[in-house]
């Protein structure tokens, strides 16, 4: 099968829960491109990894919280987010 694995990025800031989906997403067969724990580093990350759909935690540690940190993504890059 030549169909390439969708490609995930999570946002999490518990990091045996994002370690706990990165496990199950795998299992089913997807593609994880990176495990952020702070809104900033997730708009850094998903800028340079470019992921097909992102999982992100509203509750985060830091200045921004999922949501905003959605808005940011979402400004450069246009990607599916799944809170």
């Amino acid at each position: 099968n030549s169909m390439k694995p969708t490609q995930v990025m999570i946002v999490e800031d518990e990091a045996l829960v994002g370690i706990d989906i990165q496990d199950n997403l795998i299992n089913y067969g997807y593609q994880v491109v990176g495990i952020s724990s702070t809104g900033e580093s997730a708009l850094e990350n998903a800028v340079k990894t470019r992921p097909e759909v992102i999982l992100m935690d509203i509750q985060l540690k830091g200045k921004m919280d999922g949501i905003d940190a959605a808005k940011q993504i979402r400004q450069h890059l246009d990607v599916p987010i799944i809170y």
